[in-house]
């Protein structure tokens, strides 16, 4: 976890800048509860109460969930689609596979049927 340099300074409240960013980060990148981050902290030894972490996640959540989605990989503008027809068991189907910009496989979309009727993702 990398505390955001730009990060609000915290005087005034009684725990270090480092256990507060860890509580608002945890809330925020692994979507859980104010009492499961309550939870958290305890088993790391951190005694703090509920709305503690409440008020942070409150005051501080806003900046901290824009530096996360800021540091994530950006997603590609391109892609592509792949189409080939197979024969299984003597019957023609339809193979897609949805590829990236940077020609990373991505995503095989499933066989069709020449019914259309079933189709699967796997």
């Amino acid at each position: 976890m990398n505390i955001p340099a730009e990060m609000p300074r915290l005087k005034g409240y009684r725990f270090p800048r480092e256990v507060v960013a860890y509580a608002v980060w945890a809330c925020h990148r692994f979507a859980l509860s104010t009492a499961d981050v309550e939870d958290l902290l305890a088993e790391r030894g951190v005694i703090v109460s509920l709305e503690a972490v409440r008020k942070w996640v409150n005051r501080f959540g806003r900046h901290f969930a824009h530096c996360i989605k800021r540091d994530r990989p950006a997603a590609s503008d391109e892609w592509h689609l792949d189409e080939v027809a197979v024969l299984i068991n003597g019957v023609k189907m339809w193979l897609w596979r949805d590829v990236d910009g940077e020609k990373d496989k991505k995503l095989i979309r499933g066989i069709n049927f020449p019914t259309n009727a079933m189709c699967s993702t796997f």
